[in-house]
C-alpha cells in the first residue's frame, strides 16, 4: 500500500468515526471518540499537506504568466518551503506510538557508587526534577524519601502525573555520573560518584494484572535519619511479588495502608515495565538505533561541576550550563534525545 492510500483510509476511517457517532449509544461513544481524537491529528495535517501541495503547484503554474509572475513567486516559494515540513511531522504523526507517551511516570532514584556524596547528589537530582516538574505544571508527588544522616538520600520515588510526562522523562533511565569536590573533602580532590535513575510508566490495572496468591507482604518498623514516627509502629510494608522476585518496600507514610497502596503502585509500574521490556526485546533483537536502551546499567550522562557542564554520552550534547539544569532546566537536553530518537526510528521505517 502507498503512502496516499494509507492516507486516504485514514481520512475515510476519521469520517467514518463522526458518522458513527452520530448514532451511537452512551457504551460506544467513549470508544469511537478515542479513537477520532487520536486520528484527528493526523486528519489536520494530511488536510494541510495536501492545501500546501496544490497551493504550490497551482502558484508554480502562474510563473510562467508575465502578469501574474510577481504574486505567484511569494506564493510559491512559501508553500514549496512548507510541504517538506509538513511532510517530516506527518512522517513522525504515522511512527509506531508508545501507548505509555501520553501518560504519567514512576520516577526512582537511587544512590550508587560514591557513599555519602553519591547520596547528596540523588538529592540534588531528585530536587532538580521535581523542579522541572513544577515547571510544566506536573504534580509531583512523593511515594518514599529515605533520607540520610547527611541530607543525602538513600532512595527517592515520586509520581510524576500530567499528560506526555513519560514521552519527555522515559530516556533518563541510567546512571548519571557526577564529578565534583565533595563538601567533606579537606584537600579539595574532585570524586567521582554514580547515582541510577529509573523512570517507569504507571500501570493501570488492565495493564497489568496481580494477583493476591502472588504476594508476600511484610511489615516492620521505619527507620531513617529522624521522624518522629520512624521505630515506633509497624507501618513500614515490603512486597514481594513472588512469581518475579521483585521487591518494593514503603514506608514514607505513617499509615500502613498507605505505604501499602503506595507499594502496589510502584511494583504495577514495575512489573509493567518489565513485560513492555520483553515484548520490545521480542519484536526487535536490534536496539541500537534507539536512543539508549533504558537499562539503569548504562551510564547516560555526566555532569561536572569544577568545569560547569553537562554531557549526554548518548548523543554528544555537551552544555556549559550546570547550574541552571540542576535548577530543572532539563528541556535542552530532553529536546535533543527525543530528535535524535525521532531521527532513528524514522530511519529504521526506511523514510
Amino acid at each position: 500500500m502507498s503512502l496516499s492510500e494509507k492516507l486516504d483510509r485514514l481520512l475515510y476511517r476519521a469520517d467514518e468515526l463522526r458518522a458513527m457517532l452520530e448514532t451511537a449509544d452512551g457504551a460506544q461513544v467513549g470508544q469511537l471518540s478515542k479513537e477520532l481524537s487520536e486520528l484527528d491529528p493526523l486528519v489536520e495535517k494530511v488536510n494541510a499537506l495536501r492545501q500546501a501541495r496544490q497551493a504550490r503547484d497551482e502558484a508554480e503554474a502562474l510563473l510562467s504568466d508575465p502578469e501574474m509572475r510577481e504574486l505567484a513567486e511569494a506564493e510559491y516559494y512559501a508553500q514549496r518551503d512548507a510541504v517538506p515540513v509538513l511532510e517530516r511531522e506527518l512522517q513522525l504523526l504515522l511512527l509506531p506510538r508508545d501507548a505509555a507517551d501520553a501518560g504519567s511516570a514512576i520516577l526512582e532514584i537511587r544512590p550508587a557508587a560514591g557513599g555519602d556524596e553519591a547520596g547528596l547528589f540523588a538529592a540534588e537530582l531528585f530536587g532538580a526534577y521535581q523542579r522541572y516538574a513544577a515547571g510544566h505544571g506536573w504534580r509531583f508527588g512523593v511515594l518514599d524519601y529515605d533520607e540520610s544522616e547527611l541530607g543525602g538520600i538513600k532512595g527517592a520515588v515520586a509520581e510524576v502525573e500530567g499528560q506526555g510526562v513519560f514521552a519527555r522523562l522515559k530516556f533518563e533511565s541510567g546512571v548519571h555520573r557526577v564529578q565534583r569536590v565533595p563538601a567533606t573533602e579537606a584537600q579539595g580532590r574532585i570524586h567521582t560518584s554514580t547515582v541510577t535513575v529509573a523512570v517507569l510508566p504507571v500501570a493501570e490495572d488492565v495493564d497489568i494484572q496481580i494477583q493476591d496468591s502472588d504476594l508476600r507482604i511484610d511489615t516492620y518498623r521505619a527507620s531513617g535519619a529522624g521522624g518522629q514516627h520512624v521505630n515506633k509502629t509497624d507501618s513500614a510494608v515490603r512486597i514481594t511479588h513472588l512469581p518475579t522476585g521483585t521487591v518494593v518496600a514503603m514506608q514514607e507514610e505513617r499509615s500502613q495502608h498507605k505505604n501499602r497502596a503506595k507499594a502496589m503502585k510502584v511494583l504495577r509500574a514495575r512489573l509493567y515495565e518489565q513485560q513492555r521490556s520483553q515484548a520490545s526485546a521480542s519484536r526487535s533483537a536490534d536496539r541500537r538505533a534507539q536512543v539508549g536502551t533504558g537499562d539503569r546499567s548504562e551510564r547516560i550522562r555526566t555532569y561536572n561541576f569544577p568545569q560547569g557542564r553537562v554531557t549526554d554520552h548518548r548523543i554528544g550534547l555537551t552544555l556549559h550550563k550546570i547550574e541552571r539544569v540542576m535548577q530543572g532546566e532539563f528541556d535542552e537536553i530532553f529536546d535533543a534525545l527525543i530528535a535524535e530518537d525521532e531521527a532513528a526510528r524514522l530511519a529504521a521505517e526506511g523514510v
